[in-house]
């Protein structure tokens, strides 16, 4: 299901929407570089079955309406020119206003997954309103490190992942001493996308499994 979301400066854009109304806590779900595509709804999908009402807000609706790529090179280059043309400040507008969208719950985490793993710290950073943030294999977290937050965020990366090297993770680390940080051994960058190459069930069920957890424990 699909609604309509305005952000604070007019912008009007669609966001997935999945779980009950009535659910007690609310999650954020932030997409790849890749559209609202299936994966990212079956994630919404996935969170809503264990009892969250959940958004995934189309980021690239300033751009180009109901985008869904794959995961090819031609995919990735068109995600990437796409996210060239939107600003931070205009993306953490419309998750805000996903998160505003949560009125009816008691409290609301946002995840995310690559470009939106960055996001989801960002998010926990600066939106009101955010308790608690998984941020899953966020390229560009090194670069936006020093950021504070005052809410619970873990982080989770592939030890293969070359857009993340170990020494991007030792700088996080250093910077944010107080985020919990999970290294999952082999495996690469998008382990969790079961559309991907490098998918790997065995860690990305663990990284489920803790990400549950936290947000049980914080929201």
């Amino acid at each position: 299901m699909y609604m309509t979301l305005r952000a604070q400066d007019g912008h009007v854009f669609d966001a997935y929407v999945a779980g009950a109304e009535t659910a007690r806590a609310g999650i954020v779900v932030i997409q790849e570089i890749f559209g609202v595509n299936s994966h990212i709804r079956d994630v919404a999908d996935f969170f809503a079955g264990q009892g969250y009402r959940v958004i995934a807000p189309a980021l690239f609706d300033r751009v180009q309406a109901k985008v869904e790529l794959g995961y090819t090179p031609k995919d990735i280059q068109k995600g990437l020119d796409l996210r060239s043309e939107i600003s931070q400040e205009q993306v953490l507008q419309d998750i805000a206003a996903a998160v505003q969208a949560l009125d009816k719950q008691t409290s609301v985490g946002v995840v995310g997954y690559c470009w939106g793993g960055t996001l989801a710290w960002l998010a926990a950073c600066q939106i009101p309103g955010v308790k608690a943030a998984s941020c899953w294999y966020g390229g560009g977290l090194a670069q936006v490190a020093n950021e504070q937050t005052t809410v619970p965020v873990q982080m989770h990366f592939g030890e293969l992942d070359k857009s993340i090297p170990a020494s991007d993770i030792e700088l996080i680390r250093r910077a944010q001493p107080g985020v919990e940080m999970f290294v999952y051994a082999g495996v690469d960058h998008g382990f969790g996308c079961d559309q991907r190459g490098s998918y790997d069930k065995a860690a990305t069920e663990l990284a489920r499994l803790r990400t549950i957890s936290f947000f049980a424990k914080h929201l």
